[in-house]
């Protein structure tokens, strides 16, 4: 069977209507949560899979070889994984749903270090996303980004001049990367980079994607300040290409939430790290 582009298919399988009969409606639910497992938690290992789901081995070996065939997951030494490599990030529309209220909470506290007449560079992620609704009460503004997803909720916005980034463009992420995005980038200069990445490990931040990589180095390089917005669940995940040092940013925005711990280890190697606050879900969710 032929493998659609990732976030296409995951899209339409998670979208798919249980089927009448009760069998093979239990079988594609429980594959759905698989799914939706394996990708929140970058990979798992069968045994892993089996205990959570209560199923048999053979099961669960049937279930992923399934789910292997329609493109949705991979299968390596008894490891799962939404990629071929098994660090791949996961679908653009699927990463946007995941701890939207904690991507909210960092977006408002990175928004108050915006001022009128700067020019800034949005990465294509997510997190960075959920600043664009605070962008009007912040014009005018100059906004460079590479992601698709971004120009499109920024297009029609009053007094804010948008500057898409080209390059080769990448369907699972929706952004423009490569050379010649590179290229674009290291021409200009801006006051802010405001950038999310997928994993934070020895103080050190990680991505799945050496090129994602490349592309947000060179923002990095051409802004004067440097803004890390990252949710308590990038802790201690892993990723296999590192980007930089916690201490190279300007600013660390991290959730309420995230441990204790790990935020004084930050303030004692003297990070500057700034907690956002949670707000109640109806509160959150009335300002959608």
């Amino acid at each position: 069977m032929a493998q659609a582009p990732q976030n296409n298919a995951v899209d339409v399988f998670m979208a798919e209507a249980l089927p009448s009969d009760s069998r093979q409606a239990r079988q594609l639910a429980r594959r759905q949560l698989i799914v939706e497992a394996v990708m929140a938690e970058s990979a798992m290992r069968i045994e892993d899979i089996t205990e959570r789901f209560s199923i048999s081995l053979m099961t669960a070996h049937r279930d992923i070889d399934e789910l292997v065939e329609r493109g949705l997951l991979r299968k390596s030494r008894g490891v799962v994984s939404a990629t071929p490599t098994s660090l791949i990030e996961s679908s653009d529309v699927y990463r946007s749903t995941r701890q939207l209220e904690e991507k909210c909470a960092l977006a408002e506290v990175a928004a108050g270090y915006l001022e009128p007449g700067q020019a800034i560079f949005f990465d294509d992620s997510t997190t960075v996303l959920q600043m664009a609704r605070f962008l009007p009460s912040k014009a005018p503004l100059t906004v460079i980004t590479n992601s698709l997803t971004v120009m499109t909720e920024l297009k029609e916005m009053r007094d804010i001049t948008l500057m898409g980034l080209g390059g080769q463009f990448y369907n699972w992420c929706n952004a423009f990367m490569g050379q010649m995005t590179r290229n674009e980038i290291n021409n200009l200069r801006a006051d802010m980079f405001f950038v999310s990445m997928s994993a934070i490990i020895d103080d050190r931040v990680f991505h799945q994607s050496a090129e994602m990589v490349e592309t947000k180095r060179a923002m990095f390089e051409s802004a004067q300040k440097r803004i890390l917005l990252v949710d308590h669940t990038k802790f201690e995940r892993r990723a296999l290409h590192s980007f930089a040092h916690l201490s190279e940013f300007d600013v660390v925005i991290v959730n309420q939430g995230t441990p204790l711990p790990i935020i004084q280890r930050m303030k004692d190697k003297n990070i500057n790290v700034v907690v956002a606050p949670m707000k109640p879900q109806s509160v959150q969710h009335a300002n959608l």
